[in-house]
């Protein structure tokens, strides 16, 4: 996030006394962690009035920018004091005395420190308010009790709504029905028809998939009027932005005149835009605290490198702050166990050769997306590693899989080629990466892992022959994608046919492409794919996406489109969550599992089938 170059307001206190802490709470990490200083805010509000108690200012300090809230006492003596309460259900209970301070000596004044407003990392969205003890207790009201994006605010009118979309089906009660229905904007409203004076219908708003609903529950509720068989409620938004809640999800319900019992549709969210919804899902994961999707690493860089692709192609930043907090938080290093089973050294560093270069290609598309030249800088300094494990004793060439040299496979060469091409592209006067482009290429191609199908196996055996193992969709698109940054790299037409033969022989195959759908080995009904292989799909639709893009050639997007097709009505559920199958087929035993993984595959998909950008 960057700041609004907002100033902050300095309050009028004669001698302002440093805070002293009170009782603790659980700590609230979000972008930053409870009790920052609040002189490093990026900016400062008052969004609520300001209480006064014997004289004494009681102060709510707001920065938006940093989801976080501070408390200050003015105009007071020895002994006043001041704190913030936080309440994860729109204010029924809270965490009080947060951060408290009291006034020392003659000091006439004090504040707390900041807390977070939010709670993404768990899912919880909060009120704040702050609270002063002068002789007498008194508090400013919550601060954003109602969701608000720009001066749209919860409480809309239902007729100013644009668009009517209904993602699920209506709920029945007693011959009631009850919908659930969103405008083009997000937001939700519920109706009630077939109904009778007395007759309730209201939302429910929850941001953690539909578990809980703290704080959001019979919002709108409204009932039928006399003379009247239906009504609707107010709109609410099923997103908060501010507080980094990108996936919420809502329901309607209700309850007829004659009894006590109700009833409710399923739980959803906007689904009037592909990307936009399958995006919201995959964020919903995202960790701002630690700023990574949760215990996968590179699965962490592609999934960031998607949402890379997510903000190119639709022009959409809502989630552009996301690239830079990852890069900054993950550059550093961590022990085994923290962000990898193997230690993470500086850089995106590890003993997997593999999982380093996916987050230099992550960086290169950052440094494309915004021209900070720092993301280039660091993707030099990772291809400076890897480079380190290109050797020519074993096979003619190629690099190591892993620190160990274990292992030369088709997935940390076809990466190699995208990299040093990638490189050249972007650094002037370059040579160097050039020549390291081309002559791994050239080995790659003959390496023997391109079987005579035109299918890419896993990798070479000690004999220097193609091993026969798996063909994974990742080392597919892989391939044809490295293809195609060499021939940018050199402008020759062989290459260019050799990255569309590749991909050909993909969507021809019946083992990757049985029925025009892309299928991954371990996605049958008696098998189930790991958390690596969940992502394997969206790999090569990034790449098959650019060579749609290149070539303008028909057949690839008509292909991605299938894919999207397939995905939006057959693998997703109510929530926008897209399955590992996009077949959507399920067993008791293998069921199509859905996670942040299985995620990001499916919005490359969709992306795919998107025109090219202007």
């Amino acid at each position: 996030m960057r700041s609004l170059g907002i100033p902050l307001v300095v309050l009028s206190f004669a001698m302002v006394a440093p805070p002293a802490i009170g009782p603790l709470a659980a700590s609230v990490c979000a972008v930053y962690c409870d009790t920052r200083d609040p002189s490093l805010a990026r900016e400062e509000t008052f969004p609520v009035a300001e209480k006064v108690v014997n004289g004494r200012r009681i102060v709510l300090h707001v920065s938006n920018v940093d989801g976080m809230a501070w408390g200050s006492i003015d105009n007071g003596t020895l002994g006043n004091s001041i704190w913030l309460d936080r309440s994860w259900d729109g204010g029924p209970s809270w965490d009080g005395l947060l951060g408290k301070a009291s006034i020392p000596g003659t000091w006439t004044g004090t504040r707390t420190l900041m807390y977070n407003i939010y709670d993404p990392s768990n899912h919880r969205r909060g009120v704040v308010r702050a609270c002063g003890d002068a002789g007498g207790i008194a508090c400013t009201d919550w601060v954003h009790a109602r969701v608000c994006a720009a001066t749209l605010c919860d409480g809309l009118n239902a007729a100013s709504a644009v668009g009517d979309s209904q993602p699920v089906p209506e709920a029945g009660i007693s011959n009631r029905r009850i919908g659930l229905h969103f405008d083009n904007r997000g937001l939700a409203w519920g109706t009630l028809a077939n109904g009778r004076a007395g007759d309730e219908v209201w939302l429910d708003r929850s941001w953690d998939n539909g578990v809980s609903w703290p704080g959001g529950s019979s919002l709108g509720r409204v009932s039928v009027p006399a003379g009247a068989t239906s009504t609707r409620t107010t709109m609410f938004h099923s997103r908060d932005t501010r507080g980094l809640l990108y996936a919420g999800a809502v329901r309607a319900c209700g309850r007829a005149v004659e009894g006590q019992s109700g009833s409710c549709t399923a739980w959803a969210r906007p689904a009037n835009n592909r990307a936009d919804a399958v995006a919201a899902s995959l964020m919903w994961a995202y960790q701002p605290d630690t700023a990574w999707w949760l215990s996968s690493w590179w699965n962490s860089a592609v999934a960031v490198h998607t949402v890379i692709d997510y903000t190119r192609r639709t022009g959409k930043t809502d989630y552009l702050w996301v690239v830079d907090r990852t890069f900054e938080v993950n550059k550093g290093v961590f022990p085994a166990g923290v962000k990898s089973s193997d230690p993470i050294e500086g850089h995106f560093i590890s003993r997997a050769i593999d999982d380093t270069e996916w987050w230099a290609l992550a960086w290169i598309a950052a440094y494309d997306l915004t021209g900070n030249a720092k993301y280039l800088t660091e993707a030099v300094t990772i291809a400076n590693y890897v480079n380190g494990f290109w050797d020519t004793s074993r096979c003619g060439g190629g690099v190591w899989w892993d620190r160990e040299r274990t292992y030369k496979n088709a997935v940390t060469n076809g990466l190699w080629v995208r990299l040093t091409a990638a490189l050249h592209n972007r650094l002037a006067g370059d040579t160097l990466w050039l020549n390291r482009a081309t002559t791994s290429w050239n080995w790659f191609n003959a390496s023997g892992m391109i079987n005579s199908a035109g299918l890419v196996n896993d990798g070479i055996n000690a004999a220097c022959q193609n091993n026969g193992q798996t063909v994974w969709t990742y080392n597919q698109g892989l391939a044809f994608g490295a293809a195609l940054e060499v021939w940018r790299a050199t402008g020759t037409a062989q290459t260019l046919t050799r990255a569309r033969q590749l991909a050909d022989a993909a969507i021809g195959s019946p083992l990757l492409a049985p029925n025009g759908l892309l299928t991954e080995s371990c996605d049958s009904l008696t098998a189930s794919c790991d958390d690596n292989q969940k992502q394997f799909k969206g790999v090569f639709m990034r790449y098959l996406m650019e060579l749609a893009d290149t070539t303008a050639a028909l057949p690839y997007r008509a292909f991605a489109t299938t894919q999207s097709d397939r995905i939006w009505l057959s693998g997703r559920d109510s929530l926008n969550r897209i399955g590992q199958r996009w077949s959507g087929q399920t067993s008791a035993t293998n069921p199509n599992v859905r996670d942040w993984r299985t995620q990001a595959s499916a919005l490359s998909a969709i992306l795919a089938a998107l025109p090219a950008p202007a």
